[in-house]
């Protein structure tokens, strides 16, 4: 009997994905708390956090599947070895976008995979970066975009697949994982 595939987020990016390359998973959000522990470079707090919330869903459903395979997610993006989150506004968002003007970020997705067969559990966890490269843009060009609703719910303000694209010179790496989910890795440990 083929394991559930079980995507431990809301993310209807993740969601997307997941169904595009055939997966249809069950979609359990994490209730985790994302504390991190002040030590973490970014490349082990985004692993650490995918762990928490592959871990949290995992105990929600132990009893419910004897198989089942739960993928857990985490998306930062970093910029002068400080990651940075999700802004809580214009004036925030504003401020992160103009810093990364005509810069180049980060984006690192760690991927916490837990796999359950009957007793027996495993776990894979792993990251992958890509290097994005912003083009210059105007203060008003960058204002008109953070009084959109687009900034608010994505790590550093923006998504690569939205309108904010057209400020983006080119990137180094996967254009998946800026989206939030580096599906061809995964995939290869869902084989």
């Amino acid at each position: 009997m083929k394991a559930n595939i079980v995507l431990a987020s809301k993310s209807p990016r993740r969601i997307r994905m997941m169904r595009e390359y055939g997966f249809d998973p069950i979609i359990k959000p994490s209730q985790a708390e994302e504390t991190l522990p002040a030590f973490l470079r970014p490349s082990s707090a985004v692993m650490y956090l995918a762990f928490l919330k592959a871990w949290d869903v995992t105990q929600q459903l132990t009893d419910d599947h004897d198989q089942m395979t739960v993928i857990g997610s985490d998306t930062v993006v970093v910029f002068d070895d400080k990651i940075i989150g999700k802004p809580s506004g214009p004036s925030e968002a504003f401020r992160i976008l103009a810093d990364l003007k005509g810069n180049v970020h980060h984006v690192l997705t760690g991927v916490c995979i837990i796999q359950k067969d009957h007793d027996h559990f495993s776990k894979t966890c792993f990251y992958d970066k890509t290097d994005v490269y912003f083009k210059d843009y105007t203060d008003e060009e960058l204002l008109a975009y953070v009084n959109t609703d687009e900034p608010y719910d994505k790590a550093g303000g923006y998504a690569i697949q939205e309108t904010f694209s057209k400020y983006i010179d080119h990137i180094d790496g996967s254009f998946n994982n800026v989206v939030g989910f580096p599906i061809e890795k995964i995939i290869d440990y869902l084989k």
